[in-house]
């Protein structure tokens, strides 16, 4: 599973990513975790508020940052 944040590196971008990272290793799941900072490849997603959160190259959430239990409940579909 391939977790991106996309964001240029906000307070938010920052929570999201720690959020995403405490829902990986509290369902012990295998996960690569990146971060998006280039605009070019976030406008890409079709993304133009941020942070943003794309699973297995996917957008799931645009401008807001998830709780650690909501992320758990959309990897773990």
């Amino acid at each position: 599973m391939k977790i991106e944040i996309l964001g240029m590196g906000c307070p938010k971008c920052k929570q999201l990513t720690a959020n995403a990272e405490a829902a990986v290793k509290e369902l012990n799941i295998s996960a690569e975790i990146s971060k998006v900072t280039d605009i070019d490849k976030i406008t890409q997603y079709g993304v133009m508020m941020t942070p943003a959160l794309a699973v297995d190259s996917t957008v799931v959430s645009v401008g807001k940052v998830l709780s650690k239990d909501e992320i758990k409940r959309i990897i773990s579909k």
